[in-house]
């Protein structure tokens, strides 16, 4: 398998990949775009190849990185697969036409049809392959777990000065609010965004792990994470981080009434995609139970497909897989990332 990196390195091969494209079209090979930097990805490569012997070329770069070198090669992108972490940006390079739709009974029987993009006479663009909770860290000191038991209480004002969170334009945080406004609705929904503004420790900054941090270090006493950074806490043999797991708890929201949020690390087969059918068969194969069981044991991830167990001590102290998930479509994000970048506009949500 050979890596390509940076995205610097990777724009500098673009020419050789394209010129060897009609070559490679009859080969037994697969270049694969990816925004995943997870070492234990190797694995599934590795074995892919082995078993297919389809021999796999990779781009890593983060997701606005590969979104753009997609739209500025076009029609001469080598790209085959398309590797994203957010079903925002897997909506978002959708929407720009950069995937192609396929049609697959694997994948029909194996993924939820709730984790894929909407199905059309063609096909679907986009599936998701792993999936991760958005849930809510908290302070037990500090805030009752009967106070953050759902998204909607996150704008009562008994939390203000309490919450913390990463910006709200991000793709993670954008996809939560996208649902729960498709469930709730447009009004209701910006009074949310609005009251979690109200009830913010700080202003939003850094990641999912900087927020686990804050609630830990008394900055606040609730924050909102995807659940894989809290199980990396937990599986660390540091000391400081078994110190910071120790001083927080963790609510799956919404468990009484709608579930909780799940998103997805997903692939799509590329607009102009020379080797389709190698395309096909790998993502027939990230459905299987030996790729799943790789998603969940070695990146934390919750398996997507249907039926797959997994045995990962960290998500099972987090409430392991029988939580009750938000049924909400994740297509329901693709028409909903405007109107909410325009709500968090206007309700101050930096």
């Amino acid at each position: 398998m050979k890596i390509l990196r940076p995205l610097a390195l990777a724009i500098a091969t673009a020419a050789t990949l394209a010129g060897a494209t009609v070559a490679q079209a009859q080969d037994k090979v697969l270049n694969i775009y990816s925004a995943r930097h997870y070492q234990t990805d190797s694995a599934i490569y590795d074995t892919f190849t082995r078993t297919t012997g389809i021999r796999i070329n990779r781009v890593e770069a983060d997701d606005a990185g590969i979104l753009a070198r997609l739209r500025a090669e076009g029609a001469a992108s080598p790209a085959d697969v398309v590797l994203l972490v957010d079903a925002a940006r897997l909506a978002v390079a959708d929407s720009q036409g950069l995937f192609q739709p396929i049609k697959s009974a694997k994948l029909d029987e194996a993924i939820p049809a709730k984790l894929r993009a909407a199905a059309t006479a063609d096909g679907v663009t986009w599936t998701g392959f792993s999936t991760r909770a958005r849930v809510i860290v908290y302070d037990p000191l500090r805030v009752k777990a009967e106070d953050v038991a759902t998204y909607e209480q996150l704008a009562d004002p008994k939390l203000k000065g309490m919450v913390c969170t990463r910006s709200g334009s991000h793709p993670y945080n954008l996809s939560l609010f996208a649902t729960v406004i498709e469930r709730i609705g447009d009004e209701k929904g910006e009074a949310w965004l609005k009251g979690i503004v109200d009830n913010m420790a700080r202003a939003p900054k850094g990641g999912d792990t900087d927020q686990i941090r804050a609630v830990a270090s008394g900055e606040c006493a609730v924050a909102i994470t995807n659940s894989y950074y809290a199980a990396r806490l937990l599986r660390s043999n540091r000391p400081d981080d078994k110190a910071v797991m120790e001083k927080v708890r963790v609510v799956h929201p919404n468990q009484a009434t709608s579930g909780t949020h799940v998103n997805i690390a997903g692939a799509a087969v590329a607009r102009h995609a020379k080797n389709r059918d190698n395309a096909i068969a790998f993502m027939e194969f990230l459905a299987s139970p030996f790729a799943q069981d790789y998603f969940a044991n070695g990146n934390n991830e919750y398996a997507a497909a249907k039926g797959v167990k997994i045995d990962n001590p960290a998500l099972r102290a987090l409430g392991g897989e029988g939580f009750r998930q938000e049924q909400v479509p994740l297509a329901a994000v693709a028409r909903n990332l405007t109107k909410v970048q325009q709500m968090l506009d206007r309700v101050g949500f930096k």
